[in-house]
């Protein structure tokens, strides 16, 4: 007989959720300092800051950034992408900027989208793609406004461009010939990507392997306790490959494999440092966060850790809506105890609350702290 497999040791969601916590840098005030430095440093932690182009409240990007860096200005990501250039935007499970460090494991991605364009890019000629690759290449960055002699077309979708230019500036952009040098709001400017690093050779893509490898490492770095779900966000093809390297992992002691209690059997995997101190968060620190955060944008996960489950309203019929249009969860010490429905009224110079929503055990005792967090949520919408 072989011998029974050892019980999965389990872990409090109490801890779970401290440790998750603390991979987001969320449990302490500050975590990267101040300046320019702050930014890449805090996209390097995360591995990856989401793009939206909601704009009820500040972007999420710069909301994101803000959230862990108090002293954060919306210069300082300009700086790291178009100065410094520490951080690129590339797709991820959705429109982010990562750190340019990680570029050899997106190449791979660039060369296959090169190979088969997905079919929303089926309409770009080769004439419309040389077209705007010759512009930038003679007259260097562009913008989508630059170009003004395109035979306007009928638009497929509600989000597409009139201009055939812009979705082959998109393709190219995916294909890795392009890459956004400078972003203003949405406006993107698109630069010949070899010329904006500089490069006089390309890094050497990742292997298949490499970047498996990676996605483990950046779950694990960024969530302290990752799952198969929360390493392969939105993109589930990958758990076949990516479970016999945990497995691997955890048999040369690498990981611990555990369980979350409330959670399920779901398997868990951590670092065994991970486990050797739980952090405590300050119990009074407030975070208005983005429903976009690496801490709220799994859904599931979310719910499993913080018995908090977010619903993002934005799309849905007003009449259906519980939280409100854009409903922003809030995180005081390590409970979420409100989901307020924010806006920013620029015009006026104010951010309104339109409904105010206690989840949890949240309750009036928790809203001193928090009006205290909307008035320095207030001061950073409005700053210029």
């Amino acid at each position: 007989m072989s011998p029974a497999p050892h019980p999965r040791p389990t872990l409090s969601q109490d801890a779970a959720r401290r440790i998750w916590l603390g991979a987001q840098c969320l449990d302490r005030v500050a975590p990267f300092g101040a300046g320019p430095a702050a930014t890449p440093a805090a996209v390097a932690q995360l591995g990856y800051v989401q793009i939206d182009t909601i704009h009820v409240v500040e972007r999420c990007h710069h909301h994101i950034l803000w959230t862990r860096i108090p002293a954060y200005e919306r210069a300082d990501l300009h700086h790291a992408q178009s100065v410094d250039k520490t951080v690129f935007e590339y797709w991820t499970h959705a429109l982010a900027f990562v750190p340019t460090s990680d570029i050899g494991f997106f190449l791979p991605a660039m060369k296959r989208h090169r190979a088969a364009p997905a079919k929303w890019f089926g309409s770009v000629s080769k004439a419309d793609k040389r077209k705007v690759l010759d512009l930038i290449r003679e007259n260097g960055p562009l913008t989508i406004r630059d170009i003004d002699d395109d035979v306007l077309v009928d638009k497929d979708h509600a989000w597409a461009s009139r201009k055939p230019s812009k979705r082959a500036l998109q393709l190219a952009f995916y294909n890795g010939d392009l890459v956004v040098s400078a972003r203003a709001g949405m406006l993107k400017t698109y630069e010949l990507t070899d010329r904006h690093f500089g490069w006089e050779k390309r890094p050497r893509p990742a292997t298949a392997r490499q970047v498996l490898d990676y996605r483990i490492d950046r779950a694990l770095r960024s969530q302290g306790v990752a799952s198969l779900d929360s390493i392969c966000h939105l993109q589930p093809s990958l758990k076949p490959a990516i479970r016999p390297l945990l497995d691997a992992r955890v048999k040369r002691r690498q990981l611990v494999e555990l369980r979350i209690e409330g959670a399920g059997d779901a398997p868990h995997w951590a670092l065994p440092e991970t486990l050797d101190t739980v952090p405590e968060p300050e119990s009074t620190l407030v975070h208005i966060l983005s429903p976009f955060d690496p801490l709220v944008i799994q859904r599931k996960r979310l719910a499993q850790f913080f018995g908090y489950a977010h619903r993002f309203e934005a799309y849905v019929p007003r009449e259906k809506r519980v939280l409100g249009y854009f409903a922003l969860p809030v995180l005081v010490g390590d409970r979420i105890v409100a989901a307020l429905d924010l806006k920013t009224d620029r015009a006026a110079g104010k951010v309104l609350i339109q409904k105010w929503n206690w989840v949890g055990d949240g309750s009036s005792a928790d809203k001193p702290a928090i009006e205290e967090a909307l008035q320095r949520f207030e001061r950073f919408q409005l700053a210029r």
